[in-house]
């Protein structure tokens, strides 16, 4: 069983963590994140650290501990650091450009892919066929990746599609006479 839970989270300079009712808040030079905290656990903000610790008395704090500890640790470094999801385009006349506020993508339909960009969330087209996806909170960086990679996903014969950037796509062999 994993024990992520007793480690504490360091909160870096430059960042603010505070805790009221059941409400956590982080804030720094990316802006702020909120997270709601289950009472099955105790978080408590004291010198530089978050601690989330079991209740005692209670199955289902053992199973929110370790999930309650990430969810924390992920809202202080993406307020200090920020998140980064990077996507690649394969295939003959398949590109992504960003125009104003959307992501236009060309996947072989008939018609182009206009998908909005939401707040908080940085999008970079450095070459037509890389995507490159960053703000502060990991959540929302990587649904928003997951539903971009949706439109087209790589397909095994050739390879063609969204993909993750390092991912490794499982290649079949094609059809011999």
């Amino acid at each position: 069983m994993s024990r992520i839970g007793k480690h504490p989270v360091e909160i870096p300079a430059g960042v603010q963590v505070t805790l009221a009712d059941n409400l956590l808040t982080a804030k720094g030079k990316l802006g702020e994140l909120k997270a709601v905290v289950s009472d099955d656990v105790d978080v408590v903000v004291e010198s530089g650290k978050v601690v989330v610790s079991l209740v005692e008395g209670n199955k289902r704090s053992r199973q929110q501990w370790g999930a309650t500890r990430t969810q924390v640790a992920n809202l202080v470094a993406g307020v200090s650091n920020g998140f980064t999801k990077e996507l690649e385009i394969n295939g003959v006349g398949y590109k992504a450009a960003v125009q104003g506020k959307e992501i236009v993508l060309s996947l072989g339909f008939s018609h182009e892919i206009r998908y909005p960009i939401p707040a908080g969330i940085e999008v970079k087209c450095e070459k037509p066929t890389s995507i490159s996806i960053k703000g502060a909170d990991k959540q929302q960086i990587g649904q928003m990746a997951a539903e971009i990679r949706a439109f087209r996903p790589p397909e095994p014969y050739k390879g063609k599609g969204v993909k993750y950037a390092g991912e490794e796509i499982l290649r079949k062999e094609g059809k011999k006479k």
